[in-house]
């Protein structure tokens, strides 16, 4: 996506939200719901790796924010002020389910709405085995993600699947662009072991 049709949405995002702030325009919410539903969801499933949790927590994003509307800094971005409500709120749902010993009903290896397969949608008519090493590839990034501690997956999720840059990352997460490096750094060696281990089993099969 060019950088002017990025520009143009988050324009777009940051209007609405001003028109549901200063009018309660219901209008304005859908669109904002409709624009960000599916990256929430994605977000939410990644964090957790339930499809199904991840509908719920997704609908209260959008509760949140209207809720929360007058909370919301003209000046900011939306798409901080978006994410930032998400992450809270899989962070408390990771949170009560280690409180439980609960785990995820559905393991992040399903669906996540097709997100997780754009390179499969990317090949020009890829062969069926190809089809399946790619999705057999995406099943195991997902499933190595919920190896990561909490504060690293976020930041592997919203580099690496959301193309936010490091400031931006920093930015939502309300830390220094340095602690942002830094977890990245320790996600991708945790990743590189996780898979290392994954294709040592695998030989030894």
């Amino acid at each position: 996506m060019s950088a002017s049709i990025l520009q143009w949405f988050a324009s777009n995002d940051e209007r609405a939200m001003w028109r549901l702030q200063s009018r309660n325009d219901i209008d304005a919410f859908a669109q904002l719901v409709n624009r960000w539903q599916k990256p929430i969801r994605a977000l939410c499933c990644r964090m957790t790796g339930d499809i199904h949790r991840a509908e719920d927590l997704a609908q209260e994003t959008f509760s949140r924010v209207f809720a929360k509307r007058a909370d919301y800094r003209p000046t900011a971005r939306f798409s901080t002020f978006i994410w930032r409500i998400a992450l809270n709120l899989c962070y408390d749902e990771l949170r009560r389910r280690q409180r439980h010993g609960e785990v995820p009903l559905t393991q992040a290896g399903e669906e996540t709405g097709g997100e997780d397969h754009v390179a499969v949608l990317a090949c020009e008519s890829p062969s069926p085995d190809d089809a399946l090493m790619l999705r057999e590839r995406a099943d195991r990034v997902r499933e190595a993600l919920l190896f990561l501690d909490e504060p690293c997956r976020a930041v592997v999720v919203l580099r690496h699947y959301e193309n936010l840059k490091f400031r931006e990352i920093a930015e939502v997460l309300d830390i220094p662009e340095g602690t942002v490096k830094t977890r990245m750094t320790r996600a991708l060696d945790e990743l590189g072991r996780h898979f290392s281990r994954h294709n040592s089993l695998k030989e030894s099969i």
